[in-house]
């Protein structure tokens, strides 16, 4: 049997209309989570790489300065390195998960040429996060880019900072991070629906505690992971000996029901027949451990979220979280609710 200009031509058009069938379906999955196949990925590296290799050839590279260098270091920290990272600061979590990654420049750097690395940043890598250069026809910004990237796998924190020009005060830099804290944290913001908690007046401890566990991963949260990113462990200490010092702010007792009436009788006394122990023998009272927080005045959504994640046991945090974890186990959801609601509207001298 003869093959055809119309056999072939027919083959191609039913593999056409079965790839846009399987298209159409949605059984390709886009999702970042589940990453690239190894041979998608490694053709999508070898084109990539193709393509700035041909897209190089020619380019005349000028001499590099030093004068190059703090300027496009200033650029660096203010747009790259919030997914790239720095020698002075880790990039966030959440930029872990993109597909593809951002590459730890430090290693990466040296694979590429001058001439290469300059069509990199002037023009961007289509289908990733790397965006082309802010605007066109400044080729010289981007060849100081070029230079510092090739000084940049030499650069420790300090060098960095210098280049970059961060403030050499480091009060400054705590200002900024309360500032930044405060974002979320503030009063204002934490009103019964919030799933933000109230900072002021917590034990120092406690703070210092919680905020240890974001950074080693053991009390996991995503908005925590990438908030804290970079702080020393001197930076968390101090941010939380502020917010400790701080007088807390109570809201204004809630309406008599009997919704608070159950949370007040499971705060005061428990219920020992479901082995739930009176939550106010260990929280708010006076000489209580300052690794246990103080739940008066936190949003009752807050405090409800928190029962529901000890009792899935997915929520870390210091070394008595295993004691929450087997407490919030025989609460139902209804003694969440009234308990959330109770210390929500309660104050420390109730």
């Amino acid at each position: 049997m003869l093959i055809g200009w119309r056999h072939i031509a027919g083959l191609i058009g039913a593999g056409a209309l079965a790839a846009l069938l399987v298209a159409w379906a949605g059984v390709i999955g886009i999702g970042a989570s589940t990453g690239h196949w190894k041979a998608t990925d490694w053709f999508l590296h070898w084109a990539m790489r193709s393509s700035v290799r041909t897209a190089a050839l020619g380019t005349t590279v000028p001499p590099f300065t030093e004068g190059m260098l703090p300027m496009a270091a200033g650029h660096f920290e203010a747009g790259c390195a919030i997914c790239h990272g720095s020698p002075a600061m880790a990039p966030p979590e959440s930029v872990r998960n993109m597909l593809p990654a951002p590459p730890d420049l430090t290693d990466k750097v040296a694979t590429w040429s001058d001439a290469e690395l300059f069509q990199i940043v002037q023009h961007g890598v289509r289908f990733t996060g790397m965006p082309a250069w802010p605007v066109e026809g400044r080729e010289d910004e981007a060849w100081a880019m070029v230079a510092f990237l090739r000084r940049y796998p030499a650069l420790d924190a300090d060098g960095y900072r210098a280049l970059a020009g961060f403030a050499a005060s480091q009060s400054k830099r705590m200002d900024r991070l309360i500032e930044t804290c405060e974002g979320c944290h503030a009063p204002g913001r934490l009103g019964a629906e919030s799933l933000i908690p109230r900072l002021s007046g917590q034990s120092a401890t406690y703070l210092e505690q919680a905020l240890a566990a974001y950074a080693d991963g053991t009390r996991p949260s995503g908005v925590m992971a990438v908030a804290i990113q970079g702080l020393a462990e001197a930076e968390r200490q101090a941010l939380a000996r502020h917010f400790a010092d701080r007088s807390p702010a109570f809201p204004r007792p809630a309406s008599e029901d009997a919704r608070l009436r159950h949370g007040e009788t499971l705060a005061l006394k428990g219920d020992p027949d479901r082995r739930i122990p009176a939550c106010l023998s260990c929280h708010d009272k006076a000489g209580a451990n300052p690794a246990y927080p103080r739940l008066s005045g936190q949003p009752a959504a807050y405090l409800a979220n928190q029962l529901r994640l000890f009792a899935g046991k997915t929520r870390g945090g210091g070394p008595f979280r295993d004691v929450m974890i087997r407490v919030a186990a025989n609460l139902e959801a209804d003694d969440m609710t009234a308990l959330a609601a109770y210390f929500a509207t309660r104050r420390p001298s109730d």
